[in-house]
């Protein structure tokens, strides 16, 4: 367990000296100022109602989270693995007293905490762009559903990042690793929506998964298909990128 710590620990170090954090912290803010700017502009120029502070937060995360969220997930899994490849830095990395398994953990559990301090960042700027601008709004049972939105995505995109490093060590390109997965990102998106009645079983579907929670009615059953359904990629993914990363002669 020290040895998880201390690896997951030199992760964290690395992904916060890399600049595609603050670039995704900067992004994100440009997504919320515009957004609330377009909803002041549609209630004052055009008389439309626009959201309540409640419903901002929901809106960006539904943006967010099928744009700028998936692209710096990949290019953070891709740095993370394909990067070190390149740069021949993981041997290095290796030869402390550190089991492969733990260190391919590590890497993507400081992946996962750059997920979640991502949505953390979105949310909380979002609820106060919203309340800025229409403070009357703000319930604590709101609050509560928007709380649990962003905590769910967690999980989707984990799976996301997972499957990446799957592919990040079967491809030694970081460019290779990138365009393959916009590649299969399109892909999935394009047959969810041509054959939508097995959407379900697509991950780029299960990025919507938050909407499940917000549902006057909450789909207990749905939500549990959903739910194993991740878990059942996430097996299978990490279970073949670990194999192939033990495997890889360095």
């Amino acid at each position: 367990m020290v040895e998880f710590k201390a690896a997951l620990t030199n992760e964290i170090e690395k992904l916060y000296k890399r600049k595609k954090v603050l670039v995704a912290v900067i992004i994100s803010l440009i997504f919320i100022i515009i957004g609330q700017l377009s909803m002041v502009v549609l209630r004052t120029g055009f008389g439309l109602r626009g959201v309540s502070s409640m419903e901002f937060p929901i809106l960006v995360l539904s943006v967010v989270v099928n744009t700028i969220l998936p692209l710096f997930t990949a290019l953070v899994t891709i740095e993370t693995f394909s990067g070190e490849f390149s740069q021949n830095t993981m041997k290095i990395a290796l030869a402390r007293p550190i089991s492969r398994f733990k260190f391919y953990a590590a890497k993507l559990t400081a992946i996962m905490l750059f997920i979640l301090a991502n949505l953390l960042f979105v949310m909380v700027f979002s609820i106060i762009a919203g309340c800025l601008f229409n403070s009357n709004s703000f319930t604590f049972s709101s609050f509560i559903k928007i709380l649990i939105s962003y905590l769910v995505t967690l999980l989707p995109m984990v799976i996301l990042s997972i499957i990446i490093a799957f592919f990040a060590n079967i491809i030694r390109s970081g460019i290779g690793v990138f365009f393959l997965s916009i590649f299969m990102f399109a892909i999935f998106k394009g047959l969810g929506i041509i054959f939508y009645r097995f959407s379900g079983v697509f991950i780029t579907s299960m990025m919507s998964w938050y909407t499940l929670y917000v549902m006057e009615t909450v789909p207990i059953f749905k939500i549990f298909l959903q739910f194993m359904m991740m878990i059942s990629y996430g097996i299978i993914f990490f279970t073949a990128g670990y194999y192939i990363f033990d495997n890889k002669e360095f």
